[in-house]
């Protein structure tokens, strides 16, 4: 079985803080810049699940890596380097308390609350007979707070400025510029043969800038269907096929795990960790256009402190 990073421990120069979530670990240095280590970890229904998953953190940070490259001319990003295949160094940002949610199709939580006869979603009004998977009139946004615990709650446009959680013209800029790199995403993903069907993005602030800050269009944080075909389910009520980690969550519900208490994690066998490896890289290979390098792997956390260390030496 190849080797995964699950779990880091690093003492970079000038570190002052690390914090862990379910998929990448983040490290401040010297409040002037972040490591963030995308590491092999999976999770599903808000669980980490026991076994990572060999090459998935190179896929997420390249994916990430590629689209804050094409991205770059709509908004500032934070990515400074990509030491390591599995590596983003960047700018440490204040971030918004928000996550901004677009939406360019109805479906996933939007249809579930439509279906139960939502008609207004974050403030926004949508229409009566919308069919799930029907696409927008135009996207919409849809924003979360960022909880510090628990789940992230919907919220409004409206409630965002007037409690005061981000600053009217901020949010305005912010908002522009959600919608916009959302437009360029639908557009690479029509080149690929794929729909952009919904996605997050975060942002922080910089010196008083509005920077766009972790990682997009990835399978982590975005919906894609299929192109082709789309039409013709969307026509029968069938469901679309999707390029997402959605398989991973299929095979845990299939196998009685939701994440609810009680419930045990199904056995992840070494064989079941490959394939679902190699489902990963057909996903990079699939949005990006590019062939999958894997990279060495004989000693992961040993390569990453090399190259981090190297790459701040220059920061």
């Amino acid at each position: 079985m190849e080797a995964t990073l699950t779990n880091t421990d690093f003492n970079f120069p000038g570190q002052k803080s690390v914090y862990h979530g379910k998929v990448r670990d983040v490290y401040n240095i010297d409040d002037r810049q972040m490591v963030m280590v995308a590491t092999d970890r999976i999770s599903a229904f808000d669980v980490v699940l026991p076994e990572g998953i060999p090459y998935k953190g190179q896929v997420l940070n390249q994916i990430a890596e590629y689209f804050l490259d094409a991205t770059a001319d709509i908004v500032p990003n934070w990515k400074l380097a990509v030491p390591d295949p599995m590596v983003t160094v960047g700018i440490k940002c204040e971030p918004l308390k928000i996550e901004m949610i677009v939406r360019g199709y109805l479906t996933g939580s939007a249809w579930r609350e439509y279906k139960a006869g939502a008609r207004e979603i974050c403030g926004v009004s949508i229409p009566d007979g919308m069919r799930e998977n029907q696409k927008f009139p135009h996207p919409i946004l849809t924003p979360t707070t960022k909880a510090d615990e628990g789940h992230d709650e919907n919220i409004s446009r409206d409630e965002i400025i007037a409690r005061g959680i981000v600053d009217a013209n901020v949010y305005e800029q912010v908002e522009r510029y959600a919608l916009a790199l959302f437009e360029r995403g639908q557009k690479m993903a029509a080149e690929r043969g794929l729909i952009l069907v919904d996605t997050k993005y975060e942002f922080g602030l910089h010196d008083g800038k509005v920077i766009l800050i972790d990682e997009i269009h990835t399978p982590d944080s975005s919906r894609y269907f299929y192109a082709d075909g789309y039409e013709e389910r969307f026509e029968k009520g069938e469901e679309q096929r999707q390029l997402s980690k959605e398989f991973v969550r299929q095979w845990l519900i299939a196998n009685g795990f939701m994440g609810k208490a009680g419930q045990k994690v199904p056995e992840m066998t070494p064989e079941y960790c490959r394939e679902v490896s190699q489902r990963y890289i057909e996903l990079y290979e699939h949005i990006t256009g590019r062939k999958f390098q894997p990279a060495d792997e004989a000693n992961l956390a040993a390569r990453i402190e090399r190259d981090v260390t190297a790459c701040l030496k220059t920061l």
